[in-house]
């Protein structure tokens, strides 16, 4: 083997020690910050850059049904705080009650694992200053992601996935 065969050799062999020999700590900021207890949406209808639950124009309500998986040893009190933004890594709209895209500081009640969210587009529309969108022949997305703080039996907060809504006719 001649010397510069020997050095590609020697140089792929430590290229390929010191990757495997990193510890991986994720690719933070980017890595996924999943809560201890899974919160999952119950009427998700599909999935648009987050779970997406549907909504009929025609009636004219928003609902949005949350679950915690029942082995989860906690039950729901709570949806303490609602909130709204156009981006889908906004969560802190949630974490203060005065913070700019509260959609309500009413609590909402639980009832065992699971938590239901109801409004009206007329509600949405007044509350996010954002017209409800007319559905085309197929549909239409809101512009706001909905935002929870979930709040659990034993006081600990969850604030899950934010949710979109799509509009049909």
């Amino acid at each position: 083997m001649n010397k510069s065969k020997k050095i590609q050799l020697l140089l792929i062999i430590c290229s390929f020690v010191s990757l495997v020999g990193c510890k991986k700590d994720g690719f933070l900021p980017f890595s996924d910050n999943r809560p201890t207890i899974p919160v999952n949406v119950d009427n998700q209808y599909d999935l648009f850059l987050a779970p997406t639950v549907s909504s009929s124009y025609a009636t004219g309500t928003i609902t949005i049904k949350l679950s915690i998986p029942a082995n989860s040893g906690r039950t729901i009190k709570e949806i303490t705080r609602v909130g709204t933004s156009t981006s889908s890594a906004a969560p802190s709209v949630v974490q203060k009650s005065t913070a700019t895209g509260v959609f309500s500081n009413t609590p909402i009640p639980g009832s065992g694992n699971s938590v239901v969210f109801t409004t009206t587009y007329a509600n949405y529309t007044t509350v996010t200053g954002a017209a409800v969108p007319l559905p085309t022949a197929s549909s239409a997305l809101l512009s706001r992601f909905f935002y929870f703080l979930v709040t659990l039996d034993d006081g600990s907060t969850i604030i899950p996935q934010c949710v979109k809504v799509y509009v049909l006719p």
